[in-house]
C-alpha cells in the first residue's frame, strides 16, 4: 500500500553568490527513499522562494530530470525547503531575508 503522506528530510542548502534571484541549490531526501539534488532556489518578487527543478537538454529540448508529480507534493516540498532556507538566512543574518535581485 502506498502512503499518501510525503516526507521531506535531510534538506541541505548550498548557497551561491546571488544573481538574478538565484540564491543557491538544495538537496533533500523524499519519503526516505530518494535523494533529490540540484534544485535551484530563487527569490520571489512578492517574498519567499521558488524552486526550479533540474533539466537536461536533449535534441535541443529541455527534458525534466525529476519534478513533483502533482501540485500538493510540489507545495509540500516548497514549504519544507522554504522554511529551511529562511531558517538558515535568519541564523546567518539575524532574520533579514536576502533582497530580491529583480
Amino acid at each position: 500500500m502506498i502512503s499518501s503522506q510525503t516526507t521531506i528530510s535531510e534538506i541541505q542548502f548550498y548557497p551561491v553568490k546571488p544573481q538574478d534571484g538565484l540564491l543557491g541549490f538544495v538537496s533533500f531526501v523524499l519519503d526516505d527513499k530518494f535523494w533529490m539534488g540540484s534544485v535551484a532556489v530563487f527569490t520571489r518578487k512578492d517574498g519567499g522562494y521558488r524552486l526550479v527543478y533540474p533539466t537536461r537538454k536533449v535534441a535541443g529540448q529541455n527534458v525534466n530530470i525529476f519534478h513533483p508529480i502533482n501540485q500538493v507534493v510540489g507545495q509540500q516540498v516548497e514549504v519544507a525547503i522554504s522554511e529551511k532556507v529562511a531558517e538558515i538566512f535568519s541564523e546567518q543574518y539575524g532574520s533579514i531575508e536576502p533582497e530580491n535581485s529583480w
